[in-house]
């Protein structure tokens, strides 16, 4: 299947880039490098030994999303060209409505004007906002009122952590991250000094705030299933992709201390303007219709964000 990839380059966008090219599928990338580099696409390239075809554009460009859909005969969209920073959300959230908001409308004009039915929107546990009881579970059903031949899946994941084992791929933020892993591991390499740790008087095991973090090729695998089922599914359906357990800020920075054998330094601030105390998902859904479930643990996306973080001090600079 030819999919388009919208932020292919950025984050969960590569790694689902190589896992659709394992699986089969010919993606093409679309992203404007906000906040992404090219050299991304060239380590995708390195791993898998496939050329990826890359539209440098804005999304919200319609004269250039519809160009590109002329010149290409997609059979599906993964979109992931969206802002997330939930801080920085609270902050500039006209901005935020206006670029995932526009980016989506023009991606689903062109899709409608190209015949093109099959979409998986790569959303956010965010819209869950202040949960009254956790794990989360997907809520009421929901169907695609404005256009009944096409395909929605909406998949609501939480915090990708992680990177490609080979060490070639992984998160690279523009200045100070606003996740907690690249900065760990970031303090870790000795680029940030301390990790700040934004309130510990949540309601939790250890007053640190509780979120599922799952692996990103674990969520990466995810949307490559959740593309099959839009494929052969009409109609809207929305899953959580995550782990089911959660774990503290200070559960992470412990267990990333033990496997890599190293020291973080951290100390405590005021809670962030947006931060909930408990977020994590009942991913049952997922995986009786999906058949996906989470692979890999903890240990595992502690080892491997410093697997790529030690390879790559600078990123992919």
């Amino acid at each position: 299947m030819k999919v388009l990839l919208t932020g292919g380059a950025g984050y969960i966008g590569s790694h689902t880039c190589v896992e659709l090219i394992n699986a089969g599928h010919t993606p093409v990338i679309a992203d404007n490098y906000d906040n992404s580099c090219p050299e991304a696409v060239n380590r995708i390239e390195e791993i898998t030994g496939k050329k990826v075809p890359v539209y440098e554009i804005d999304v919200c460009d319609r004269k250039a999303v519809d160009k590109m859909f002329s010149e290409n005969d997609f059979e599906a969209v993964i979109h992931f060209a969206g802002l997330k920073a939930v801080g920085e959300s609270c902050e500039i959230p006209l901005r935020y409505y206006q670029n995932n908001l526009d980016s989506t409308i023009v991606l689903l004009e062109a899709m409608q004007k190209h015949g093109v039915s099959n979409f998986v929107f790569s959303s956010s546990a965010t819209v869950y906002g202040v949960p009254e009881t956790v794990p989360l579970v997907e809520g009421m059903p929901t169907g695609c009122t404005n256009h009944k031949d096409l395909s929605v899946v909406l998949l609501r994941y939480f915090n990708p952590i992680g990177a490609h084992e080979s060490g070639r791929i992984g998160e690279d933020p523009n200045g100070i991250p606003n996740n907690l892993m690249p900065y760990i591991t970031q303090v870790a390499a000795g680029k940030l000094e301390q990790l700040g740790v934004f309130g510990n008087d949540y309601p939790t095991h250890d007053g640190t705030g509780v979120r599922d973090y799952i692996h990103v090729v674990d969520l990466a695998k995810a949307h490559v299933k959740a593309l099959d089922y839009a494929a052969q599914h009409k109609g809207t359906e929305i899953f959580n992709i995550g782990t089911g357990t959660g774990y503290s800020v200070l559960d992470i920075v412990n267990t990333f201390m033990r496997v890599n054998d190293l020291e973080i330094p951290y100390v405590i601030k005021p809670r962030r303007s947006g931060d909930i105390a408990e977020c994590y998902a009942n991913p049952e859904k997922a995986e009786k219709i999906l058949g996906w479930k989470a692979e890999k643990n903890l240990d595992d996306m502690c080892r491997d964000s410093w697997n790529w973080q030690s390879q790559n001090k600078n990123g992919y600079k």
